[in-house]
This record gives C-alpha cells, sequence and structure tokens, in this order.
C-alpha cells in the first residue's frame, strides 16, 4: 500500500540526505542499525591504535635496540601526533570531505600504516638481529630499518586521528534532535560509545599484549591489521542505511576570520557604543540564517582590540553581503573571546596527560623487569598491567554516578553533583597522588635490585612482585575517569553553540600536546643526565628513574596550584550571559575518545 504524501513529508528530514542526495527517510536510513556500524569501526579503531602504542615500548627496547628515552619518546610522539592530527582531520572534514569521507579515507591510511608495521616484524631485512646472549651490546638498527619503522607508525597516526575526528560526529548524525525520541536514544549511542571504546581497550591490554608477547609480534600487529580492515568494510557496508549531513565548516576558520578582520582594521578606532558594531541584524539573507542558527551573545569589556573585527565600512550598508575576511558579525567575536577565556583551564589540563603518558612508557619498563608470576608458570605481560589502569577508569565511572556524584549534590547542592571544574581538580590531584607513588615503588625496586646484586643485569628478574606499580596504575586510571568527562563537560557547556565541534578539537589538543610535552621533558633529562648520573638510563638498575617521577609530581602540584587560581577567577558563560537576560540553549551530548 501507498503511503500517503502527508506521511511522507513527515517522514523526510530537512537537514539530512541519503547516499544518492535524495531528503533522507527516517523510516530507512540512520538509527541503530547506522549507528552501529559506526561504532563497529570506532572498537577496532581503539583495538587497533592503543595495541600498538600500549606495548610499542618493549619492541622499541627488545626488538630495534633502543634506548629507554628514546623508545619512550617515539611512543609519546606517535601518540601526539595521533591526537595532534584530530584537528586536521575534523578541519578537512567539516570544510571539504564530510565525515563519511574523512573515516573512509583514513580508515584506508591508518590500515595501510598498521599493515606496513606488520610487515617489518615479519621480513627479517626490516629490523636488527637478535642481541647474542652474554653480550654486553647489541646490534642497533640501521636507519633504513628506522625509517621504515617511523613511516609506518606515523601513517598510522594520520590515519587515526583524521579517523578519530569524524566517528562521534558521524555516528549523532544518525538521529535527529528534533524528534524526542531519536534524541533520547542519541543520548544512549554516546554510552555505548563510550563501552565500545573501552571493550577495545580491554582488548588490547590483555589479549593483543599477551599475542604479541607469547606468540609474536608479527601476530600482534597483524590482528591490528585485520581488525581495521574488517571496521572498514563494516563502516562501508552501511552506506546506504546512512544519514549525510551538508559541510558545516570549521570554527578554526571563523577564528582565522577574526584574527585576520582584527588585523585589517587595526587602525580605526572603535566606537563608544557597542551597538555600533556589526552584527547578524545587519546582513540579509545569509545572516538571517545565521541569526537563526547562532545566539546571539552581548557585547563584553574583554579584548576589546578583538571589537576591530566588527567596526563597520562606512560605505558598507545594512542588508549588503560582506566578506567575513574583512568584518566579522559581533557574534563571532565574542564567541572567539569565549574561546580565549577558556585557555587558561585548557592548559591547566595537559600536565595530567603528560602523566598519563607514562602508563605507555616508563611503566612498562618498570615492570618488564620485575617479577611477573601469577602461580609457577604464568607470567603477565608486561604491558599487561594496563588492565588495571583500564579496569580502574571503567570502575570509577559507575562508582561517581551511583556513589559520589548523589552525596555531592545534597551536600555542594549542585544538580551534577561535582562541577566539570572540581572533577578536573580531583583529576589532577590524583596524578599528583601517583607520581609520588610511582617515585617511592621505584625505590623499593631499585633497592631489591641492589640488594641482590642486579645493578649491572638489565635483562635479570628483579625479585619484586610487579603488582607494587598497582597503585600508579589504579591512580592515575582513576584520575583519568574524572577529568575526561570534567574536560568534555567543561568544553562543551563552556562552548558557544556557534563553535560546538570545538570542543572536541580543545579536549583533544591537551592529550596531544601532554604527550609532546613529555617527549621535551625526557629529551631535555636525558641530555642534562645522561652523560654523569643517568635518570632515565637504558639499564634501569643503573639510572634513577624515581627522580624523574618526583619531579613530574612537583610539575603537578605547582600546575594544581595553577589551576586552581584558573579555576577560581574563571567565570561560567551561564553566569556571564545570565547577567543580561538571555536564556541559552541547552548543549547536546558529544563524546569522544
Amino acid at each position: 500500500m501507498a503511503s500517503s504524501p502527508d506521511s511522507q513529508e513527515f517522514d523526510t528530514l530537512s537537514d539530512a540526505w541519503d547516499y544518492k542526495g535524495r531528503p533522507a527517510q527516517k523510516s530507512c536510513s540512520g538509527g541503530w542499525a547506522s549507528a552501529a556500524m559506526i561504532l563497529g569501526v570506532e572498537a577496532c579503531e581503539r583495538l587497533t591504535t592503543l595495541g600498538i602504542a600500549i606495548n610499542l615500548v618493549t619492541y622499541l627496547t627488545k626488538t630495534m635496540h633502543l634506548g629507554n628515552a628514546p623508545a619512550a619518546n617515539t611512543v609519546t610522539n606517535f601518540l601526539g601526533t595521533s591526537f595532534m592530527l584530530c584537528l586536521l582531520g575534523g578541519f578537512v572534514a567539516d570544510t571539504f570531505l564530510g565525515r563519511y569521507l574523512s573515516i573512509a579515507i583514513f580508515a584506508t591510511v591508518q590500515a595501510t600504516g598498521v599493515t606496513i608495521l606488520t610487515v617489518s616484524t615479519i621480513v627479517p631485512s626490516l629490523r636488527p638481529p637478535a642481541c647474542t646472549p652474554g653480550s654486553p651490546t647489541c646490534v642497533p638498527a640501521t636507519g633504513t630499518q628506522l625509517t621504515v619503522l617511523y613511516a609506518a607508525l606515523y601513517l598510522t597516526a594520520f590515519g587515526t586521528g583524521g579517523l578519530k575526528s569524524s566517528v562521534s560526529g558521524f555516528g549523532s548524525d544518525q538521529f535527529d534532535e528534533t524528534d524526542k525520541k531519536e534524541r533520547r536514544i542519541m543520548a544512549s549511542f554516546f554510552h555505548w560509545f563510550f563501552f565500545f571504546i573501552s571493550i577495545g581497550s580491554l582488548c588490547a591490554v590483555s589479549v593483543l599484549v599477551y599475542v604479541q608477547d607469547d606468540i609474536g609480534r608479527r601476530w600482534g600487529y597483524g590482528i591490528c591489521a585485520c581488525a581495521i580492515v574488517i571496521g572498514l568494510v563494516l563502516f562501508l557496508a552501511g552506506t546506504r542505511r546512512y544519514r549525510f549531513k551538508k559541510l558545516v565548516g570549521s570554527p578554526l576558520t571563523q577564528i582565522a576570520a577574526v584574527v585576520v578582520a582584527t588585523w585589517r582594521n587595526r587602525k580605526l578606532e572603535l566606537p563608544s557604543d557597542p551597538a555600533m558594531l556589526f552584527d547578524v541584524d545587519d546582513v540579509e539573507g545569509e545572516g538571517q540564517k545565521k541569526k537563526k542558527e547562532k545566539q546571539k551573545l552581548p557585547h563584553t569589556d574583554q579584548f576589546r582590540f578583538l571589537d576591530k573585527a566588527a567596526i563597520k565600512d562606512p560605505e558598507i550598508g545594512r542588508g549588503i553581503m560582506v566578506n567575513k575576511w574583512c568584518i566579522s558579525t559581533l557574534t563571532d567575536v565574542e564567541e572567539v573571546k569565549m574561546v580565549i577565556k577558556m585557555l587558561p583551564i585548557w592548559a591547566t589540563t595537559i600536565m595530567f596527560w603528560s602523566i598519563h603518558a607514562q602508563i605507555a612508557t616508563f611503566s612498562v619498563s618498570q615492570s618488564s623487569t620485575m617479577d611477573r608470576h601469577i602461580g609457577r608458570s604464568f607470567q603477565i605481560p608486561s604491558a599487561a598491567m594496563a588492565v588495571f589502569f583500564v579496569g580502574s577508569t571503567l570502575a570509577t565511572v559507575p562508582l561517581y554516578d551511583r556513589l559520589i556524584a548523589p552525596i555531592a549534590r545534597k551536600v555542594l547542592k549542585h544538580p551534577h553533583g561535582l562541577t566539570p571544574l572540581q572533577r578536573i581538580g580531583i583529576g589532577l590531584s590524583l596524578a599528583t597522588l601517583a607520581m609520588m607513588a610511582a617515585a617511592l615503588t621505584e625505590k623499593k625496586r631499585l633497592h631489591a635490585a641492589q640488594s641482590h646484586g642486579l645493578i649491572d643485569d638489565p635483562t635479570a628478574m628483579v625479585p619484586i612482585t610487579v603488582f607494587w606499580l598497582l597503585p600508579q596504575y589504579i591512580i592515575v586510571g582513576s584520575g583519568e575517569a574524572f577529568i575526561y568527562t570534567g574536560q568534555l563537560d567543561f568544553f562543551l557547556r563552556e562552548c558557544p553553540k556557534g563553535m560546538k565541534t570545538m570542543s572536541t578539537g580543545l579536549f583533544l589538543s591537551t592529550l596531544s600536546l601532554g604527550f609532546f610535552f613529555t617527549s621535551m621533558l625526557v629529551s631535555i633529562i636525558h641530555k642534562v643526565t645522561g652523560n654523569r648520573k643517568p635518570w632515565l638510563a637504558d639499564n634501569l638498575n643503573q639510572g634513577r628513574l624515581y627522580n624523574f617521577y618526583w619531579l613530574l609530581a612537583i610539575l603537578s602540584s605547582l600546575n594544581l596550584l595553577f589551576y586552581l587560581f584558573c579555576a577560581k577567577w574563571y567565570v561560567h558563560r551561564n553566569d556571564r550571559v545570565g547577567e543580561e537576560d538571555i536564556e541559552l540553549e541547552e548543549a547536546g551530548p558529544i563524546c569522544h575518545a
């Protein structure tokens, strides 16, 4: 029976199209059927990326014969590049390719990189010969071998960044935010999104690490390559059911336009009355469309030099189309100001991710020297200790929702329990405690090595159980749960509605810069202490890794004090705009990792 024209009109979405460019129909597009395909590719991406990163330091030191410091820097640079390229991937997706093509293209790039990495573990000429038992030195990797390795890693990072930046957004595109039922389902999608990320992480730090250490790297990395290919095929299989949205442009373009317009008008005098500045009311056509899509913001006195971007040209009349690179609306300027005001909070969260980087680098190096046996026969892979890190993160989320948040709501009288800034503060505090625990544990490990005469034997097992490392894994994991949710909530709520996708970019950039800061710090320390009394020696038993952990604890403590000052100074968006009797629209959910 044919459906009536009225029912077809009700079923048609005005802001989404199918794969042939026709208006999408609710009944045969989007929803869970499409979202499930997207969740599948995200799980495969997380399994692949973490499966490579979490155990990479042992491959670099034991197979490629790099020192501990260069190996740690390689891992943090790989992860930092992956997250930094999310900004580029998001810009490309929002401005040129769209999310669907971005996911398909960058997943292919990632699969290519992992395939090259797998081949490098199979072909003998692409890795140095194994160390000779009893020999004090090993043959280092050649320039060609390292070139192939780094090409594979950074090709993988390039694909990861482009893929990661679009997955959650494309998933949310499959639901109609104007439909109450689909909006509720979309909220559920983000919970499942986090669940699939966690499943991929658990598989990576348990199953894949075991395969890599006990069966072979070629099999471990081969599984990673197969996983991302399977994810890509699964994603492409849903093409006919996906809903596609038009390109919206990148918030980075708006920021750049305001900066350029400010520079162009730098010699002009600001009017005494802000009402004389150019705003969306002054433009017809496209301006009216902007006015509906954006919430008009009141003028603020901070960063007044940016107001020059909105100075009207006397020759431009009302209702005339203008070049955004020559003049910006006052609302656009105020949105950029809001982002600038968030930067102090943004900067102080970078330190946590520098500490987080130790879980995949020096903590793995520590565990490889300790007794990892459970019973007489089973030995835990050194990188598999990250299971406790992931488990701590997963356990903290429901603990907060079911216990901490209800208590906080009663005590603090806040509807959400702890505010985003309070959760960030807890995460930063836990990071400091984790580094203190790590320093004390390393002291104990070194004492055990010295008392048993193992200082000069880097391959010997120090007779101390690896479970002494549990505090640093568990505390950092719990801290991640607080700071992860706090950062996302803060950036989402405080970012202006017109720049909502900026929230993901700001969050991911803190991860990237945290990893890069660790690389810089390790390089400086290795250069300063390497020739005399090395902190980060290739033989950990001869190093002073505990001093590096104490340094991170001190830096984290100072960062926490600065954060508390910034958090006290910060005025929330609702409080600023509420003074003007403007009601803000509620931000929708967003998730990214």
